[in-house]
């Protein structure tokens, strides 16, 4: 599943992870992407020394076996964690899908996080590539929202697995499946014991980064006429 930042990712990992037949991975890449990038983020170290650094490491773990053998593996990407300098083949051992968000509300919500993000770090440049390669089903995280039974079921049809409505709710709370910056970023997930209700409020968007919202709204809008 790619998504980018800002996005309802993690309560979308929640929703899979609640599913009997599931295992999910958290961000597999982020260490890699620190290491290459050296962008300073919260806990930046600790992060590091939970997962390998080098991505052909993280690509053999990702297309191997699994303990225990589940049905579903439940990878939760960031797209721009996908940087120019990883190899794609092994992509082609994976079937994929995307978590799309309009640029505006991504944008706004980043800008409290991080004042200055840019389009590379919204990820939706490598999210349209990714589509372009391999294609899979679309989901909009405002449709997830409005209608979690309803998307998700399209959702699950898509990728031939069938809707459980365990997915629908989970018990509130960390999980060892988290990244090691769930501190930082999870407390919203953590207290959920579901999707949160869909806001129809506009965007925010503070004035110097309207035209950062122009640059990523060709694509979102190429991922959006795919949506399910």
């Amino acid at each position: 599943m790619w998504s980018g930042p800002r996005n309802i990712s993690t309560a979308l990992m929640r929703s899979f992870e609640a599913r009997p037949d599931t295992v999910v991975v958290d961000e597999p890449l982020y260490a890699h992407y620190l290491a290459v990038t050296g962008i300073d983020h919260p806990g930046r170290e600790h992060i590091m020394a939970s997962q390998p650094t080098r991505w052909q490491d993280v690509a053999e773990e990702l297309t191997g076996p699994l303990a225990g053998d589940p049905a579903v593996h439940y990878q939760k990407h960031m797209t721009h964690h996908l940087l120019p300098e990883i190899g794609r083949d092994w992509l082609g051992g994976l079937t994929h899908a995307y978590l799309i968000r309009d640029p505006a509300h991504v944008v706004a919500s980043y800008a409290r996080v991080r004042g200055e993000p840019t389009l590379d770090d919204l990820g939706y440049p490598q999210q349209v590539e990714i589509f372009r390669a391999y294609g899979g089903p679309v989901v909009d995280a405002a449709d997830v929202l409005r209608d979690p039974a309803g998307t998700l079921d399209r959702l699950c049809a898509a990728l031939g697995i069938g809707f459980d409505p365990a997915m629908l709710s989970w018990a509130p709370g960390p999980r060892a499946t988290d990244g090691v910056w769930a501190p930082f970023w999870y407390a919203a997930v953590r207290a959920s014991t579901g999707f949160a209700a869909y806001d129809p409020r506009p965007a925010d968007v503070p004035e110097r980064l309207r035209p950062l919202v122009e640059a990523a709204q060709p694509y979102y809008d190429e991922l959006a006429r795919q949506r399910l």
